[in-house]
C-alpha cells in the first residue's frame, strides 16, 4: 500500500540515535535504485503509527517523495514495537536505546517489569537497569545522542556516571564536545581527566574540552622513549621510501612535462641527501654500522 508522507505519525522517532553516515548511504541508495523496502505501520485511530522507517521516511522527505510504499500490521501499537525491536535482534541497540523503549513501552502503555522481561526474554534486572539508566542521564545530554553527535556507548560508559557524581557539569561537557564528534576514548580520557582533577581542573574540562585533550596527548607523547620515537620515524621513512619508489615503478612521471619531471629529479635529490645525512648520523651514534652504506658510499669520519 501506498500512504503520504504527511499522513504519518512520527510518535516513536525519538527512540533510535543518528548516523549522518548511514543516512547519506540510505540517501543515495533511494535516490539511485528508489524504495525496497517498505516501511511498517498500525492503526491508532485515524491515524497510522509509524513503527519501522523512520531513516527511510526521512531521506523520502528529502528527496522530495510524498509517499511511501508501506506494510500495515495488524497488531496492537506495544505488540508491534516489540515484535519490530526483536526482529532487528541482528542490528545490536545500544543500552540507551533499549532503556527508551522499555520506558516508552512502560509509561505509555503501562507495562511493568514483570511483563517487559517476559515480553524481551530478559529478567527484571535487566530490565530495570536499562529504564535507570535514561532516567539518569540528563535529557539534553539524550538529545545530543539521539542526533548520533555523542555516541551511544560514550554516554553510557563516561556521562552516565559523570551526570551521577555532577550532572550540571555533564550537561556542559555535552554541550561542549558535540559540536566536535569525539570518539569514545576522547569522552573517556575527559572523563577520567574529570574525576582526577581539582576544581579548576574540572572546569577546564567542561570549558574547554579540545585543549584538556591536547595537553593529554603532549602528556603521552612526552613521556614515550626517545628510542621508541626514533624507531617510530625511521619505520615512517623507510615506508613513505617503498610507496614513493613504486609510484615511479608504476609510471608516476609517465606523461609528466620538463617542469614537472625537474621538479619529482629535485625532490628525489633532497630527499637523498636527508636519508644520507641520517645514515651518517646513525652510523656514528650506534657505532657497530658496516664501513660502507647499503649504496656504497662511506659513512662520514
Amino acid at each position: 500500500m501506498e500512504l503520504e508522507l504527511r499522513q504519518l505519525e512520527l510518535r516513536y522517532e525519538a527512540l533510535r540515535t543518528r548516523s549522518a553516515r548511514r543516512e547519506r548511504h540510505l540517501l543515495a541508495s533511494l535516490a539511485e535504485i528508489g524504495q525496497q523496502a517498505p516501511i511498517v505501520v498500525v492503526r491508532d485511530g485515524d491515524l497510522r503509527v509509524l513503527v519501522d522507517g523512520y531513516k527511510r521516511v526521512r531521506a523520502l522527505g528529502r528527496l522530495g517523495y510524498d509517499v511511501a510504499q508501506a506494510l500495515e500490521w495488524t497488531l496492537s501499537e506495544a505488540d508491534a514495537l516489540v515484535l519490530e525491536r526483536l526482529l532487528r535482534a541482528g542490528d545490536a541497540d545500544s543500552a540507551i536505546e533499549q532503556g527508551w523503549l522499555l520506558r516508552e513501552l512502560s509509561t505509555r502503555f503501562g507495562l511493568g517489569l514483570d511483563e517487559l522481561a517476559r515480553r524481551f526474554d530478559r529478567t527484571k534486572s535487566w530490565v530495570s537497569r536499562r529504564i535507570g539508566l535514561v532516567s539518569e542521564l540528563p535529557e539534553r545530554v539524550q538529545s545530543h545522542v539521539r542526533e548520533g553527535t555523542i555516541g551511544a556507548h560514550a554516554a553510557m560508559r563516561h556521562l552516565v556516571p559523570l551526570a551521577r557524581a555532577n550532572e550540571g557539569d555533564c550537561v556542559r561537557l555535552a554541550d561542549a564536545i558535540a559540536p566536535l564528534r569525539l570518539s569514545n576514548r576522547q569522552v573517556g580520557e575527559l572523563y577520567a581527566t574529570w574525576t582526577t582533577g581539582n576544581v579548576a581542573t574540572r572546569e577546564l574540562v567542561v570549558q574547554s574540552p579540545m585543549l584538556v585533550l591536547g595537553a593529554r596527548a603532549e602528556v603521552a607523547i612526552a613521556g614515550e622513549a626517545p628510542v621508541d620515537k626514533l624507531l617510530d620515524d625511521l619505520h615512517i621513512v623507510t615506508a613513505v621510501s617503498r610507496r614513493a619508489h613504486g609510484r615511479l615503478v608504476r609510471g608516476a612521471v609517465d606523461g609528466a612535462d620538463t617542469n614537472e619531471r625537474e621538479q619529482v629529479r629535485q625532490a628525489c635529490g633532497e630527499a637523498h641527501g636527508e636519508v644520507e645525512r641520517l645514515w651518517r648520523r646513525c652510523d656514528r651514534e650506534v657505532g657497530h654500522a658496516g664501513s660502507d652504506d647499503a649504496v656504497g658510499n662511506p659513512p662520514a669520519a
